[in-house]
């Protein structure tokens, strides 16, 4: 894979590890089963299928259009694959074999997606009572590799 976009692919995966880390870190107990609305999905149902995103990005990259459902987890289980699911993307676009799909579809398909759903999951705290701090992500100190639970403290937050 081109250095440059397997570059890009691993600082976006570095991101989304930082920015889960922060919406995940400290959610209250009862976020998990939250329904803002009837109809809608839970934060742990959202959780899921961030994790299914990521499980068929590792796929994707190995050249299988594989979509496995996992099911609903407790939260902690959840939040344990998503971050294991990030570190087996990070080390599949880190090494040297060539992607099974072009890394414009990986990103614009599962890891635009798990963002997207990230971001839901920031607000649906927001609506439940447990708001995280806004942050000036640009400052953020986001590192490609570091994909796993252990991210940087925020460098400059804001209400």
């Amino acid at each position: 894979m081109s250095g440059d976009k397997s570059l890009s692919l691993r600082h976006a995966v570095a991101t989304l590890a930082y920015r889960g880390g922060k919406v995940f870190r400290n959610a209250p107990a009862e976020l998990a089963d939250f329904r803002a609305a009837p109809g809608t999905r839970t934060p742990a149902e959202i959780l899921a299928h961030i994790g299914d995103l990521l499980e068929w990005s590792v796929n994707m990259a190995d050249g299988k259009h594989e979509w496995r459902p996992a099911g609903l987890l407790a939260w902690d289980a959840g939040v344990n694959r998503f971050f294991t699911m990030l570190e087996a993307l990070d080390r599949r676009l880190a090494d040297d074999t060539p992607l099974g799909f072009p890394a414009e579809k990986l990103f614009q398909g599962p890891l635009a997606d798990a963002l997207t759903h990230v971001g839901q999951i920031a607000i649906l705290r927001r609506i439940e009572g447990a708001p995280i701090r806004g942050e000036n992500y640009v400052k953020a100190e986001i590192t490609t590799g570091r994909v796993g639970a252990d991210q940087a403290a925020p460098r400059y937050e804001f209400d």
